[in-house]
């Protein structure tokens, strides 16, 4: 049986009540304690494979050409709604909560992240939904679709719903359902549990205990997220570790110019430099 220890402090009605913390079993050493570092291996490892043997394949394979009607509307949606989510995880993971309690409360704090991360999530729901629409309704677009194509939006769907799912029920169950210790009800905090767990990673001291008792559909999301970065470097989200950031601050490009002055009609073949081509060009 395993035994129980006290660890995060956290609750409303007794100010500090302490969560339990169940000792690792095998399973939660392997999910937390080892999976990470595959996933990790896997995408740069990956990564690094997949551009030295694949760089003609590292593409979005762009449907546009297909239709373009939706995907106007559902690429701006998906991968800006995306961009949000991604810096959100990393400032709710990567930054401590000592850090953030300077400048915010801890209600301002969550209230914050909920309104900003499902406004994120509602962008890149809707804009995956029409997406995945626009491939399965247009035969073009759908004959362009491949195997890989399929699995990386299944596991896209799964991971982006698990997280909007783990958001909402903590923020409607502040206990996240998790048992009442000393017979106060437990307040989770992810930031107290997933994002030291998280931290702890880049130290190679994995912090498993932290992670065994966390709600089910946090630990679904960060298990399908850790799916998706193994097969990262097999699919077209390859295309996202490349973004062309220069073409925004790029010049334009002239590709032709005309002169000032009108030349009168010629004919197309002219040899280059015949006099007719000569005056043509200038």
């Amino acid at each position: 049986m395993r035994r129980q220890h006290v660890y995060v402090l956290a609750s409303e009605n007794a100010g500090h009540a302490a969560q339990a913390v169940a000792d690792p079993g095998i399973v939660d050493i392997l999910l937390w304690g080892v999976l990470p570092y595959v996933a990790l291996v896997v995408l740069i490892g990956g990564t690094i494979w997949r551009y030295r043997t694949d760089q003609f394949g590292w593409t979005t394979r762009s449907s546009q050409v297909y239709e373009s009607k939706l995907l106007r509307i559902a690429s701006p949606l998906f991968h800006y709604g995306l961009a949000a989510v991604f810096l959100g995880h990393v400032g709710g993971l990567v930054v401590p909560k000592s850090f953030t309690d300077l400048f915010l409360s801890e209600d301002a704090y969550h209230m914050m992240a909920l309104v900003v991360g499902s406004a994120a999530a509602i962008a890149t729901i809707v804009g995956m939904f029409i997406l995945i629409g626009r491939r399965a309704s247009n035969s073009r677009v759908r004959s362009a679709t491949t195997r890989n194509d399929v699995l990386m939006y299944v596991v896209l769907v799964l991971v982006i719903l698990a997280g909007t799912a783990a958001t909402l029920l903590s923020a409607v169950n502040p206990s996240g359902g998790l048992p009442p210790v000393n017979g106060h009800e437990v307040h989770f905090n992810y930031r107290e549990t997933i994002a030291v767990w998280f931290r702890s990673l880049f130290y190679f001291h994995p912090e498993v205990a932290l992670m065994v008792n966390i709600p089910v559909a946090f630990k679904i999301h960060i298990v399908v997220a850790m799916v998706l970065f193994i097969i990262w470097p097999f699919t077209r989200l390859v295309h996202a570790l490349t973004v062309p950031l220069h073409y925004l601050f790029r010049p334009y490009t002239v590709y032709r110019t005309r002169g000032g002055q009108r030349v009168g009609a010629r004919r197309g073949w002219d040899p280059v430099g015949t006099l007719p081509r000569e005056r043509a060009d200038r």
